[in-house]
């Protein structure tokens, strides 16, 4: 019989708590316990990228990680991409680029896309190609993903300048 642990973390910069049971996933945690439920269950063994997370400044597979080693991270979810009814350039450019279909894999590819830009704001095609490797895509293609990519690194460059 297992008990529940007390989780504290953080999550899109606010305060976040749950209560867990030690073998339940963060992706669980973070659908059933804390109503994100962006992140998408597509495989359920970390090789999709559906679920992809960012976790003190690394992206995840949030399937992998337990609930419980969330506690004290600072995690990072699609939903905290947008700035109250703004959206990310990156939401704006896979909506101008029909880089989306179905969606389970948008919330991957949006969050590992982040993380790209917020270390390398100039990235080649090839680096956005291998840093999204991880995410599959199955609806749209990945040229039109790699395309929005490339508009919201330049968007955000030109508001940087």
């Amino acid at each position: 019989m297992s008990s529940n642990v007390r989780v504290s973390t953080t999550v899109n910069g606010e305060p976040a708590e749950f209560l867990c049971e030690p073998r339940e996933s963060l992706l669980e945690c973070l659908r059933d316990k804390l109503n994100l439920t962006g992140a998408k269950e597509g495989c359920n063994d970390g090789n999709c990228g559906a679920c992809t997370v960012e976790m003190d400044g690394r992206i995840v597979t949030s399937c992998l990680v337990l609930g419980v080693e969330a506690q004290g991270a600072s995690i990072g979810t699609v939903e905290g991409l947008a700035r109250g009814s703004a959206l990310h350039p990156l939401q704006t450019a896979f909506l101008e680029q029909a880089a989306l279909q179905c969606g389970i894999c948008t919330p991957g590819f949006l969050v590992a896309a982040k993380a790209l830009l917020d270390h390398e704001p100039d990235p080649s095609e090839d680096r956005i190609r291998f840093w999204l490797a991880t995410t599959l895509g199955r609806c749209t293609g990945y040229d039109k993903i790699i395309r929005a990519v490339q508009q919201a690194a330049r968007e955000m460059r030109e508001v940087k300048a």
